[in-house]
């Protein structure tokens, strides 16, 4: 197994497939900044599938369980079925999921469901539709999204996890309503700290909901108790109804960090290798995948960089680390 200096080992990739996305989120995307003449990277600069199929092969060396796909936003590339068909036969073992708004999963959750995907999750973070439109920057119809989560348990991808950011001010009156409408259906709302990731979204700490204030509102609706972790490194606390209507989480990344325990890593759509959420600099593996370089090597690359990693950026965070370079969460897909 590969450790790094704090003794963490490799296990969860998060691999972006596009920069681009169809939302404007204020938290992720701001129409401010991603507007029409924000430059999104050429198609030439963008892994292809078959280089995408060969990287992920060489994580699977390091010890990779789980695979994500994210964004920007994974279901605008072309053809997404077809890579997680490729990437379902060249890593038959890992666990293969999808992170997205939710928007084309009415046309696209059967083919990526028959191509082997495992499992997706939902960036949703309103069930009132103005609140919802609101904060997903374009207007999109909140019901579509849900009907994405419909189509998407139909096709066998369920139990949806749900993942909504609150932001004080913006969405905490829909704590409750995101936790009420999902309970009972076997979907995992989960609550997330709203994070200063990137510099594009003008984070405060005022405007953090602690998670232990999320608990508490949900605690005043219905009775909730604990659950352990299913395994170490678990991003989410779990959480049950105690009527044993379902399950709840909350991300706790500015509150309680849980760096200790980060297992995982993120490539980006032009395949650097971040190893951190709020890191600064990538590592280049474009370069190595398109210039002859054996799988060997690459692999040499990619355990030296687990090897040296100390990435602990959320137990750090103060005013010093407030004003350190970090990639857009936009970039690699949260």
């Amino acid at each position: 197994m590969t450790v790094d200096r704090f003794g963490r080992t490799f296990q969860d990739l998060r691999l972006s497939v596009t920069d681009r996305c169809n939302f404007r989120c204020p938290y992720c995307m701001p129409k401010e900044v991603f507007g029409p003449g924000y430059q999104f990277l050429p198609r030439a600069d963008i892994l292809s599938f078959e280089e995408i199929v060969r990287l992920t092969r060489v994580f699977a060396r390091l010890g990779l369980r789980k695979l994500r796909l994210t964004g920007g936003e994974p279901t605008v590339r072309a053809d997404l079925p077809a890579l997680v068909g490729m990437l379902r036969r060249a890593v038959p073992g890992v666990d293969l999921a999808l992170t997205t708004n939710g928007s084309r999963l009415t046309s696209l959750a059967d083919d990526l469901a028959q191509a082997g995907l495992d499992r997706v999750t939902v960036s949703l973070d309103a069930i009132d539709p103005e609140v919802g439109q609101r904060m997903n920057g374009v207007e999109f119809p909140l019901q579509r999204v849900l009907d994405g989560i419909d189509a998407a348990a139909a096709a066998g991808l369920a139990p949806v996890k749900i993942n909504a950011v609150i932001q004080r001010g913006v969405n905490e009156s829909e704590i409750t309503r995101l936790a009420e409408h999902f309970r009972g259906t076997g979907h995992i709302v989960r609550f997330i700290e709203y994070m200063d990731v990137g510099a594009s979204n003008g984070w405060k700490l005022d405007d953090v909901v602690p998670a232990a204030e999320i608990i508490e509102r949900l605690q005043s609706e219905l009775p909730l108790e604990p659950v352990d972790p299913s395994y170490r490194g678990e991003v989410a606390r779990r959480w049950r109804w105690k009527d044993g209507s379902g399950e709840i989480g909350v991300i706790t990344s500015v509150t309680q960090p849980f760096c200790g325990d980060c297992t995982r890593a993120r490539v980006s759509a032009e395949g650097k290798l971040y190893t951190c959420l709020f890191a600064g600099v990538g590592h280049d593996l474009r370069e190595p995948l398109r210039s002859g370089r054996t799988d060997e090597q690459i692999y040499e690359r990619l355990a030296g960089i687990w090897r040296a990693r100390e990435d602990r950026y959320s137990e750090l965070r103060s005013a010093a680390t407030a004003d350190l370079p970090k990639v857009e969460m936009s970039h690699i897909g949260g």
